[in-house]
């Protein structure tokens, strides 16, 4: 079954109304955003995620002291690079990870290879920040990726109207979703449960 990445948390109710819903993962995020955390303000939310339920941080170009402090602070499973990290930089800092590709096109999907890292996340472009944008991208692009479905995260503009067509077309490992379970810039209860609950109970298609 598709798993599920809940992002840019930063409410403890929102971060218990996940985990019970049954999300798999949940994101903070440490770069620029209207979603920005502090060290301090997710290891309180972390507090909240039970073991078994990944915590992951998004960065965008941080140094390797930046993510080892988060990783050990918080404490997080995965460190998500969401900037424009070299595949150098992924490899020597030599932590579970997650490389995040903006895609425009085939060659944006293709660039994946170039890296060694956990998992390839799918996003689209952002706007005013890195990713984040609540746009979707050209799902046909996927299909010239050589990434096995079970290392691939898809990402950008999903919601619980869209999420089940998504994973029909790309078959992700996961889904990722931020602006997607959000009503007026705050995260929304009703859409979380929503979203998680399109992705687990799909039934037979």
């Amino acid at each position: 079954m598709t798993k599920v990445k809940i992002c840019g948390l930063m409410e403890k109710e929102h971060v218990k109304i996940a985990v019970r819903a049954g999300a798999d993962a949940i994101g903070f995020v440490f770069a620029p955003s209207k979603r920005k955390v502090t060290i301090a303000q997710a290891h309180e939310l972390a507090k909240d995620v039970p073991s078994g339920v990944w915590k992951i941080g998004v960065f965008v170009n941080p140094t390797l002291e930046e993510v080892s402090t988060a990783i050990q602070e918080v404490p997080l499973d995965y460190i998500q690079y969401h900037g424009q990290e070299t595949p150098e930089l992924v490899r020597i800092n030599d932590l579970p990870s997650i490389k995040a590709l903006s895609v425009q096109n085939e060659e944006d999907v293709l660039q994946a290879k170039q890296y060694d890292t956990d998992f390839y996340l799918f996003d689209a472009p952002g706007t005013d920040y890195e990713g984040g944008s609540g746009e979707v991208f050209d799902w046909k692009l996927m299909k010239v990726n050589h990434i096995p479905s079970e290392k691939i995260i898809l990402a950008g503009g999903l919601n619980p109207n869209n999420v089940r067509d998504a994973i029909r077309r790309v078959n992700p490992y996961m889904v990722d979703v931020s602006s997607g379970v959000e009503r007026n810039g705050r995260k929304d209860k009703e859409l979380i449960q929503s979203f998680i609950s399109a992705v687990k109970d799909r039934g037979v298609e």
